[in-house]
């Protein structure tokens, strides 16, 4: 179970004897790295610099206990949901510095030994969420943890077993936490966001309904399927339609068991990614930790 300390900005995470599995939104974290580091380099960004980030954060989950992870990217960013809406999301006003460092992430987690999911079909989100009903389904799963903080994820959150860790914030989401930031339980999310929108995604929701409104609505007829007829009128088959896309999906391709995300080191190409972008220290953190995880295993 991840827990942040407050003096300081560093994640931990606490080992037990059972096994925690971590999900981590690959192209969030490229993102975030991408933006922070804007602040200090003048625009001058590192044809990697991004890329660099994120691996610094994978490693610093498993010096901080992390055994099993993996992580979910966009391989580009359309996806099966911009057949049905011709407004959702894609790859335009991505800034090409930024797009450039997509794939370059994926084949360099794949080098650090890390189980890497490029969706192409599907979203990131869709993995994250494949992932997590699978590992919340193995009775030897403990907890697992969400490494995102896309509201779309809080529909896979399950009582304080399945949750949500935003790395920004340093807060964890449970059950309890969705209903307080949302007004609804995490099953009624997609009936949420199709009610009130998501900009991100590139969906409007319907004209007239906030954010409490939306939770009034829901709170009261239960998902949107339930709602009588002379509620939305005519927008109801609009907000099915943005349910559908709001919607995670569980059959995105991810793993068959989870001993299969447990992290076993580096493979051999590590150290000529990190001798290519100049990154030393990355490499002695990544040897470092494994060292750590065959000591554990012994």
């Amino acid at each position: 179970m991840p827990s942040f300390n407050k003096s300081s900005a560093r994640p931990t995470i606490c080992a037990t004897h059972h096994t925690i599995v971590h999900l981590v939104d690959g192209t969030y974290e490229l993102f975030r790295h991408f933006y922070g580091q804007r602040r200090f380099n003048d625009g001058q960004d590192k044809p990697f610099g991004a890329v660099v980030g994120v691996l610094h954060t994978v490693v610093e989950m498993v010096e901080g206990g992390a055994t099993h992870l993996g992580v979910a990217t966009d391989h580009v960013i359309e996806s099966f949901r911009n057949g049905l809406w011709p407004g959702y999301k894609t790859g335009q006003g991505i800034e090409p510095a930024l797009l450039a460092q997509f794939h370059p992430l994926e084949e360099a987690l794949a080098a650090m030994g890390v189980v890497i999911w490029p969706m192409i079909d599907f979203e990131a989100d869709d993995a994250l969420a494949a992932a997590a009903h699978k590992a919340a389904a193995d009775e030897r799963v403990e907890k697992v943890c969400i490494w995102t903080p896309d509201k779309d994820l809080a529909q896979c959150v399950q009582g304080t077993r399945v949750v949500q860790v935003d790395r920004k914030t340093k807060t964890i989401r449970d059950e309890a936490g969705v209903q307080e930031k949302f007004g609804v339980e995490p099953a009624l999310i997609p009936d949420f966001l199709a009610l009130v929108g998501d900009s991100a995604d590139g969906y409007p929701g319907l004209e007239g309904i906030g954010r409490v409104s939306a939770a009034r609505l829901l709170a009261r007829f239960g998902p949107l399927e339930r709602f009588p007829d002379d509620v939305l009128g005519r927008r109801h088959a609009t907000a099915l339609l943005f349910k559908t896309l709001a919607t995670l999906r569980s059959d995105a391709p991810t793993f068959e068991d989870v001993d299969e995300l447990r992290w076993m080191g580096a493979t051999d190409s590590f150290a000529a990614f990190c001798e290519k972008v100049s990154e030393p220290r990355l490499l002695e953190r990544a040897t470092k930790a494994a060292d750590k995880v065959v000591s554990y295993s012994q």
